[in-house]
Parts: C-alpha cells; sequence; structure tokens
C-alpha cells in the first residue's frame, strides 16, 4: 500500500459493509490484445476509498442499457487521457507529473481503442450522447488557487478512476461473459491509476511545503468522498457510466 492510499484509509469511516478482502481473476491484455493467464487484482483500498458502492438500482438500469454504458464509457477513456494531456501541458514543470500522466494517456487511449473495437463487434453505432453531471459536480469543488487547484484536481481524478474501477467491479459479474473478462481486466489499470493521483496530490503538497500536507490532503479526501458519494446515491436524471440513481 502507497504512502498516499494509508493517508487516504487511515481515518476513512465506512458507511457500508465491505468484505475484508474483495478480489477478481482478470485476464491481462498486451497491446496486441493476446490473452495471458489471469491475475487476482485485489481492489479492497479502492472500495475503501470510495463512500459507497454503487446502487443495485444502477446496475439494473445498466443491464438494460448496456449500449449506453459501453459507448459512454468510450466517452469516459478519451477525456481522462484529455484532461491528462492539458494537465501535462499546463505543469510541465513537474516531472513526476510528467511521467505518470504520460503513461496514463497511452492506457486511456489504447482503453477508448478497445472499447471502439467492442462497439464495432456488437453492431453498435455511435451515438450523440451528452455529458453527464458527475464530473462537473466535482470540478466545481475545485478551489481558484495555486497548489491548491491541483491538489484539487489530483484528488478528484483519484476518485474519477476509483469510481471506474468500482463500476466495472459490480459490472463484472452480470454482464455477458466477454464484456465481463473485459471489465476484470481493467480493475489493474483503473486501480493503478487511483494511486497515481493520489500520490502525485502529495508530491504536490510536499514540493509546495504546505503546513502539514497530510492533513491538508485528508481534509480534502474527505470533502470531495461525500460530494462523490452524493453524486452517485441521489437521483439523477441523465443515465451514464458515473451516474447516480436512475430517476426514471
Amino acid at each position: 500500500m502507497t504512502d498516499a492510499i494509508a493517508l487516504a484509509n487511515t481515518k476513512l469511516t465506512i458507511t457500508e459493509n465491505f468484505s475484508e478482502v474483495e478480489k477478481l481473476a482478470v485476464i491481462d491484455l498486451d497491446q496486441e490484445n493476446y490473452v495471458h493467464q489471469p491475475k487476482a487484482v485485489d481492489i479492497s483500498d479502492v472500495l475503501a476509498f470510495v463512500g459507497c458502492r454503487t446502487p443495485k438500482l444502477w446496475l439494473t438500469a445498466a443491464l438494460a442499457d448496456l449500449p449506453t454504458i459501453i459507448q459512454d464509457h468510450a466517452n469516459c477513456e478519451k477525456k481522462a487521457a484529455s484532461t491528462a494531456m492539458n494537465l501535462m501541458f499546463r505543469y510541465s514543470f513537474f516531472t513526476d507529473l510528467q511521467v505518470k500522466l504520460a503513461q496514463l494517456v497511452r492506457e486511456e487511449m489504447l482503453h477508448y481503442e478497445q472499447v471502439l473495437e467492442f462497439m464495432n463487434k456488437r453492431g453498435q453505432e455511435w451515438k450523440g450522447l451528452s455529458a453527464g453531471r458527475y464530473a462537473g459536480g466535482l470540478r466545481k469543488e475545485i478551489r481558484t488557487y495555486e497548489p491548491e487547484a491541483l491538489i484539487d484536481v489530483m484528488i478528484i481524478g483519484a476518485f474519477v478512476e476509483a469510481r471506474s474501477c468500482e463500476r466495472f467491479y459490480a459490472l463484472a459479474p452480470v454482464v455477458d461473459d466477454e464484456l465481463g473478462r473485459y471489465y476484470r481486466y481493467l480493475l489493474k489499470s483503473e486501480s493503478r491509476h487511483f494511486e497515481d493521483y493520489l500520490a502525485l496530490a502529495l508530491d504536490v503538497a510536499k514540493t509546495a511545503k504546505l503546513k502539514d500536507p497530510e492533513e491538508n490532503i485528508q481534509q480534502r479526501i474527505e470533502h470531495i468522498r461525500e460530494v462523490e458519494k452524493n453524486l452517485i446515491l441521489t437521483p439523477d436524471d441523465t443515465f451514464r457510466f458515473h451516474s447516480g440513481v436512475p430517476s426514471r
């Protein structure tokens, strides 16, 4: 467990009962998409980090409208790559940020390509999808001054990646076998992205010599956790991959 994850979970009050260690076998794919032997991925840190689990009503709606979930997942991968690229240009003086986000961009675009292949294989046409409220709701919490703004962006990035991982974990057992295997494969990279964003938030706080950086980060994690939890558990008019409880 990294220092950043240990920090995030030190003062966490878990509101739901999680199993002690939740693992799924995943299929690792290389860049040519060859299948290797399954490996166990422990995502207990992710499940402890998010403030709640995906509601059953969302899962029911997802099974009834998988095409929307699949395409919005593709949108999410593309947006994640774009966000990371923008951060690399804006904060070019942070070497660790450059290295970690460059890797993230490559992986997100690979996943985007893979989801497009899934859509093509299933005969699913691309259609216009408006953005949901999730990302915008989180961005409202970003402070307007540095380095606090960058710290907030990193923490929000960690929550987005952690929620994506948790959603794949929830979907994998209930969708068809092919899609379920792919979602299990994604657990490893999504959980690593969550760790990278948390580590970068702590690095920024320490580099900026904020007073008590660990406490500073922990307070923001706790605040944003409540905001994110509210976005997941409250009624949502727009059904998307990261949306809340479907209102209809």
